[in-house]
């Protein structure tokens, strides 16, 4: 059996039909995951056209895993305007493939949900939280206060009609967008962590201390991830004595709007930008050369940046929102959009050695639950549960074969 399988990501489309991605996250191993139940997965995906693949750029279709490409829309107009394409190519999608999987939110997988059939079942995996995402201080834009409410509306009915629900939280999203009662209904994070993503011990305390590196990961296409925040914090901290460095992993249109920011706060030669960075070494090393990790964000689903950052023992601080609860302990939390808290937790835990070892061994064994061994065995249940839910679907309403030509 095969399987249409949405998301939100951009990606690009070589004139052979490969799909690349600037994401190590989503390249072809990614995908795979799907190949443990179905012969071959069809990504419903937008991708731009381009003759050769940008430096840095990976792989995400391969063996059994195969572009379904859609024009790459920027924007409401552009959405608009290819809208009548998008639905076509929907449409052609779902008269041909068997089971469908829709990795939502996401406007794409919103548009495959309204042409499905009222019978036909379909699974929704849930990343990430609209109302959170579009959360005061997170996104800048007239419509923000629509968009917060129309989607978590909308992810509501897509999570109340699935026929099974997985979710990359164990309770926070669950309690939002809860699945339809009978529903199969599991949990897994989207990440993959290998053995060698593992350091083999956490790291040792260590006195006299003076200086202390953070480190935080993420997108700066927007603000949701409060990298803002942090700025504001590090320059609270050093105006009472610490001497605190910050990285940034991430690039987006707000870079240089965050430059800027650390540059009025006196903070250009404490503040660096590292920009995108295309492989999980060389991520690994920024946060294996730091000393802290922070995730203010102002919203999240469970992050795969901060359970990467506990697998190298790192200690981390984040926000009580989304799945960043069920990582940490409540000592290692503080409220969204507060500098001046976040500023103070991070003074409580780097003059702390002590509690830096300790914040080290819990994130390296919290991790561990996240291996790859244990979340296959979570997706392989799912993805049966909506393999069997097709099959039995199917025999009343067969598909036709697909063909290369075809599509």
């Amino acid at each position: 059996m095969n399987a249409l399988v949405t998301a939100s990501a951009r990606f690009t489309l070589t004139p052979n039909g490969t799909l690349w991605t600037a994401n190590p996250s989503l390249d072809y191993q990614f995908w795979c995951r799907y190949l443990d139940v179905y012969e071959r997965i069809y990504l419903f995906v937008r991708a731009a056209p381009c003759q050769t693949v940008p430096d840095g750029w990976i792989p995400a279709t391969g063996p059994g895993i195969v572009a379904w490409p859609i024009p790459d829309s920027l924007g409401l107009t552009g959405f608009a305007k290819d809208l009548p394409h998008t639905v076509k190519a929907a449409q052609k999608a779902l008269a041909q493939v068997d089971a469908v999987h829709l990795r939502i939110p996401c406007s794409i997988g919103t548009i495959v949900w309204m042409l499905l059939p009222a019978q036909r079942p379909y699974g929704v995996e849930v990343v990430t939280d609209p109302f959170d995402v579009f959360s005061p201080g997170a996104v800048k834009h007239p419509l923000r206060p629509i968009f917060r409410w129309s989607l978590a509306f909308l992810l509501q009915r897509q999570c109340a009609g699935a026929s099974a629900a997985a979710y990359v939280t164990a309770h926070a999203l669950q309690k939002r967008y809860p699945p339809a009662a009978g529903a199969f209904s599991t949990h897994f994070s989207s990440i993959v962590l290998r053995d060698t993503a593992f350091v083999p011990q956490p790291r040792s305390s260590a006195h006299e201390r003076h200086s202390w590196r953070l480190v935080s990961v993420g997108t700066l296409a927007q603000l949701y991830k409060a990298p803002d925040v942090l700025i504001d914090a590090v320059a609270l901290g050093v105006r009472e004595g610490l001497d605190l460095h910050a990285t940034f992993v991430g690039d987006g249109k707000y870079r240089q709007v965050l430059e800027a920011q650390a540059a009025g706060v006196g903070l250009s030669e404490r503040v660096t930008f590292v920009g995108h960075l295309s492989t999980k070494a060389a991520i690994e090393a920024h946060l294996d050369a730091s000393d802290l990790f922070v995730l203010p964000s102002h919203q999240e689903g469970l992050p795969k940046a901060m359970v990467e950052a506990m697998a190298r023992g790192l200690p981390c601080i984040g926000s009580t929102v989304g799945g960043i609860p069920e990582l940490l302990p409540a000592e290692d939390l503080v409220p969204p959009g507060d500098a001046p808290a976040l500023a103070q937790k991070i003074r409580a835990v780097v003059t702390a050695p002590e509690r830096m070892a300790h914040m080290s061994a819990w994130n390296l064994a919290k991790a561990r639950e996240y291996g790859e061994d244990t979340l296959r065995a979570k997706r392989g249940s799912f993805y049966r549960y909506v393999q069997n839910k097709t099959a039995d679907w199917r025999h009343t309403n067969p598909a036709p074969i697909i063909t290369r030509s075809e599509k």
